[in-house]
Order: C-alpha cells, then sequence, then structure tokens
C-alpha cells in the first residue's frame, strides 16, 4: 500500500529502496511498522509547524526564503504561506533592513544561534510589526540554513509604550504635585511663622498688658493713698469741729462740709473699688462666721447715720453662722445700707434675717420711693442714677454695681423687690453652715453700750508721716479726752514707747523711705517690750496687705477713717483690755 509522501507523488518506501516487489516481500513486515511510525511523525511535525502560533521560517543564508507557515505569513500580512514564499526575500526590502540581516547571520556564523532578538519587519502595506525571534544557524550537507521563530509582540510593545506614557504621566503629575505641596508646605510654613510672629507679638502684648495692670495696681495703691491722705485729715477735722459748741450758724457750714467730704470719700472709694473689681486684683476668703459680727459693725457705723437722717434703723438678731468674706460681705451692706438711708426721706430701714433652706436670705428693706419695674435691672450698671431720685445727696451710680460684682464674684444671688411709693427690699442669698449655734446675744438695739469715759485719760499714740494728719488726730482724739502722743516716723515712735506708757497704737501704713507701720511690731519684739493693742490706718486695700495684716493679728481700718468707728473700736479694745 503506497501513501504519499509529499507532493511529487513519491511514496516513504520508493525514496528508501523498498519499491520493488521482492524487497518489499523479506522485509515487509518489519518496514511496514517503521515506515508507518515515521510517517506518522513527520505528518505529526508537518502539523504543527503549519499550524503553529508563533511564526517559522527556514531561509538561506544569502536571505532566500525557502519555508514558512502560517502563522509567518499571517504576522507578516500575506494570505498563505506559498505567497509569501513566492515573493520574500529577506535581504531584499520586505521583511528585514539588509544590513541588519547581514549582523544576523555575522552573529550566527559566530554563535550558531540567536535569543529573543527583538526587531521590527515590514508588512506587505508597508506597516511595521514588532517581533521577537530565536534564530539558529543548522549546517546541512548541501550548507547552512537559517532556522527562526518568530512571536508577534506589537501589542506587547504598545502595551509597555503604553506603560511608559503613562509612568512619564504619573512622574509628571507626581512632579506636580509634590510642586504644588513643596508651594503648599512653603505657603504653611510662611503662614506658621506668621502666626507664631503674631503670637510673639500678643504675648508682649499680653505681658505689657500685665505690666500695664501691675502698674496700674500699684497707681491705684499710691493714688489711694494720696489722695485720701488729705481726705482723711479733713475728715477729722471737721468731726473734731462737730464734737465742739459750735454756734448755730457754724454748726451748719461744718455739716455741710461733712457732708461734702462724705461725697467726696464715697465716690472716690467707689471709684477705686470698681477698677480694682473689673481688674480680677480682688480675690475672695471665704470663712465661717456669726451673723453677729455683720450687725455690731453695721450698726455701729449706720445709727449715727439714721439719727441724723431723722429715721430709724432696725437690725433684727440672728444666730446663725455663714459662709462668706466678711470684707467684702460687709462692703455690700454697706452699699446696700447708704443707698437705703440716702433715697429714704420718711421712716426707716431694716436689716432682717431669714432662713431659706440651707441658705440666709439677708434683706435691707427701705420706705423710700421705690424703684420703676423697668429700671430695676438698669440700677445695677455703672453711673446709672434713676431720674426721680437725683438730690443733692445722692451717689454717682457706683455703689450698686459694686454690690452686683462682688456678689457675683461670691455667688451670693441678689434679688430686688420694690413697688413706687412702697419702698424697696434688697435681698442677698449666702450660705449657711452647718452647726450653727444659738442666739448670741445681739438685740435689735445693738451691742451692749460702751461707757462714756472709757477713752478719759489714755494714752494713745499716733504713727503717722503726715504732719495734717497728727494734728486732725491730735484735735479729734484730745477731744474724747484722751491723751495724744505723736510720732512722724519709726524712730520716734520707739522713743515714745519708751519713755511714755502707751495703752493704744493708731499706726499709718505707708510711711516714709518704703517703711511701714506693721515693722513698729517687729522694733517693739526685738527690744521686748510689753503687747499693745495696735490699728493699722491704711488706704491701701490689696489683697497682699490684708494677708500681712491678719497674719501680723492687728485690726484695720481703712482711710478716710470714719470717726464714730475709730471711737467704736478704740473703746472696744480699750475695755477689752482693761
Amino acid at each position: 500500500m503506497k501513501k504519499p509522501s509529499d507532493e511529487s507523488g513519491l511514496t516513504f518506501e520508493d525514496l528508501i529502496g523498498l519499491g520493488g516487489h521482492s524487497a518489499r516481500k523479506s522485509y515487509y513486515p518489519e518496514l511496514l511498522n517503521k515506515v508507518e511510525e515515521l510517517e506518522a511523525e513527520r505528518n505529526r511535525y508537518k502539523w504543527l509547524f503549519e499550524n503553529a502560533l508563533h511564526g517559522i521560517f527556514q531561509a538561506e543564508l544569502d536571505g532566500s526564503l525557502t519555508r514558512s507557515n502560517r502563522a509567518l505569513a499571517r504576522i507578516c500580512g500575506y494570505s498563505d504561506p506559498v505567497q509569501m514564499e513566492h515573493k520574500v526575500n529577506l535581504a531584499d526590502d520586505l521583511l528585514f533592513d539588509p544590513q541588519e540581516l547581514d549582523r544576523i547571520c555575522q552573529q550566527l556564523t559566530q554563535t550558531g544561534q540567536l535569543f529573543l532578538y527583538e526587531t521590527r519587519l515590514r508588512r506587505t502595506d508597508g506597516s511595521p510589526v514588532e517581533v521577537s525571534m530565536n534564530i539558529l544557524l543548522r549546517q546541512e550537507s548541501d550548507g547552512a540554513i537559517i532556522e527562526a521563530f518568530v512571536a508577534d509582540i506589537t501589542e506587547r510593545k504598545r502595551v509597555q509604550q503604553r506603560m511608559r506614557t503613562l509612568n512619564e504621566e504619573l512622574e509628571q503629575r507626581v512632579g506636580e504635585r509634590t510642586r504644588e505641596l513643596v508651594s503648599l508646605n512653603d505657603r504653611l510654613w510662611h503662614e506658621v511663622s506668621i502666626r507664631q510672629q503674631a503670637e510673639h507679638e500678643m504675648q508682649l502684648a499680653k505681658e505689657a498688658a500685665e505690666a500695664a495692670n501691675l502698674s496700674k495696681d500699684k497707681y491705684l495703691a499710691a493714688a489711694s493713698h494720696d489722695l485720701l491722705q488729705p481726705l482723711n485729715a479733713a475728715r477729722l477735722l471737721v468731726a473734731a469741729l462737730q464734737e465742739r459748741s459750735l454756734p448755730t450758724s457754724e454748726s451748719e457750714l461744718v455739716d455741710r462740709v461733712h457732708l461734702a467730704l462724705d461725697g467726696a470719700e464715697h465716690l472716690l472709694t467707689d471709684l477705686l473699688d470698681i477698677s480694682r473689681l473689673d481688674q480680677n486684683a480682688v480675690q475672695p476668703e471665704l470663712q465661717s462666721f456669726p451673723v453677729e459680727r455683720l450687725l455690731q459693725g453695721l450698726q455701729a457705723e449706720f445709727e449715727p447715720v439714721a439719727q441724723q437722717a431723722g429715721l430709724s434703723f432696725r437690725a433684727r438678731p440672728s444666730r446663725h453662722w455663714i459662709s462668706s468674706d466678711l470684707r467684702l460681705l460687709t462692703r455690700i451692706l454697706r452699699n446696700l445700707l447708704s443707698n437705703a438711708f440716702r433715697y429714704t426721706d420718711e421712716g426707716g430701714v431694716l436689716l432682717g434675717f431669714r432662713r431659706r433652706g440651707d441658705r440666709l436670705l439677708i434683706q435691707v428693706w427701705d420706705t423710700g420711693g421705690g424703684i420703676p419695674q423697668d429700671q430695676q435691672q438698669a440700677i445695677f450698671d455703672e453711673f446709672c442714677r434713676l431720674s426721680q431720685h437725683r438730690s443733692r445727696k445722692a451717689g454717682v451710680g457706683l455703689g450698686l454695681a459694686i454690690v452686683d460684682r462682688i456678689a457675683r464674684m461670691l455667688a451670693h444671688p441678689v434679688n430686688l423687690n420694690s413697688r413706687l411709693g412702697a419702698g424697696s427690699c434688697f435681698e442677698l442669698s449666702v450660705p449657711l453652715v452647718c452647726g450653727s449655734s444659738g442666739m448670741l446675744g445681739v438685740t435689735a438695739s445693738g451691742p451692749a453700750a460702751i461707757p462714756s469715759d472709757v477713752l478719759n485719760g489714755r494714752q494713745i499714740l499716733v504713727l503717722d508721716n503726715d504732719h495734717s494728719i497728727l494734728a486732725s488726730m491730735e484735735a479729734l482724739l484730745g477731744g474724747w479726752g484722751c491723751d495724744v502722743v505723736l510720732a512722724p516716723d519709726l524712730e520716734a515712735a520707739m522713743e515714745r514707747l519708751q519713755t511714755c506708757h502707751v495703752e493704744l497704737i493708731l499706726a499709718d501704713y505707708h510711711l516714709e523711705e518704703g517703711t511701714t507701720g506693721l515693722e513698729l511690731l517687729s522694733l517693739m519684739q526685738a527690744q521686748g517690750m510689753p503687747c499693745v493693742p495696735v490699728v493699722m490706718l491704711t488706704a491701701d486695700r490689696s489683697d497682699l496687705t490684708r494677708k500681712a495684716f491678719r497674719d501680723a493679728g492687728v485690726r484695720v481700718l481703712n482711710k478716710p477713717i470714719k470717726p464714730g468707728k475709730l471711737r467704736a473700736l478704740m473703746s472696744h479694745l480699750l475695755d477689752t483690755d482693761s
């Protein structure tokens, strides 16, 4: 049985010399099996060659294309391999550049192979196609043959180019974004630098403001002393005149001077207090104390005021203890009582106390003209004065503003109930202290009366660097029957203490050359002198000086000195000491 082996019609048996009958007869069975195996292998390789995915071709060293498969024809744009084999010569013009083919042949001659060689072929329409080739130089009996395996990498190249383009674009965008970030970072650093500079300037401004506030505090303290000193001297002299027997006309003039000085004192004190409150220069010192301590001072201060105004003044007793700042709470009640007496023409004023749960309501009632409903909030503003209450004895409108500020600082709410023509009631809510003691002996008539002759013949040392104050104190205390010893400085005070039997010392706080009245106590202790009651007279209302007075255990009266308070305190100290 014959099987064609190629297009010439010759069979494989004819090629190997077994076409004769005799040969086939003797070797036929074995050869037939071998022939069939070889033919099958040949057909399999032929099928693989023709149907391979990659292009395959064979060519002579001169560029003549001897054989190619369909994949190569498809890569190069031909309809079939036969057409391509008839038209293509590698060295002419279609696939390779002649110079490139020469380089390939030289390298094949040297090494016999060339792997992963990438180049660009030309298609039939002239368009390029990117390929990768593995090229071998196979030696035959009649010469060398070039065998090549070609893979179309156009798409891969396109993807690579696209990736390169994308990478370049990405690098460009990254560069642009980096430049933007650098620019933004530079702006941020610039803004940070501006902010740091602004913060530095703000810090400098804050330090300057704090220094200005400190300087202002010092100035206010100095102004308080310098302004209140002559006012204090004038009040003491007027008080001395009021206690003397004068003709009616002169007595009326003295009373008018007293009223004018009283108004000036209140105005100056209010201005200084409102300034210190606005600067937060006032710090409360909360403590527990009996209501009696409030009543004693307030009754002694305002009973003469009520008598002079022809009004009644009652203070209801209370046995409770409260928690507050005694000095600041007294300031609130003093302002409320002063307003009550100032704006009451008939009737009187009542200071009362009512318990509400864990709070004590301190109430100041008056029988004045009342306050309109639409103005009851405005009266707590600075310099607010009701038109219907303006008179020669009205203040400048700072008293209730001070009350409001101190009450808010102490967390003591203030309420107002008032009707036109029916009077007013200012109510202050203060926390009670658990375990309040019982009745402390305070009656509606005030504290126990002090004998009028307690001050007679008592030797009192007055220490003050202002000679007008010394003269005023000598006149006032001399009128009360005291034996007055004057000292303008610490050295003179120590000399008087060594030669005189001093029973009470009234000392100014600020003396010459930075010395203070408290230093007298240290000098007395250093020389072993006996303890003598000391009352410090000062216009300095700062927290620092108050602490110094408290630590030293001395009593304090703020300038301008009210003669009634001074006399009451002196009588109390001397009566207790005796």
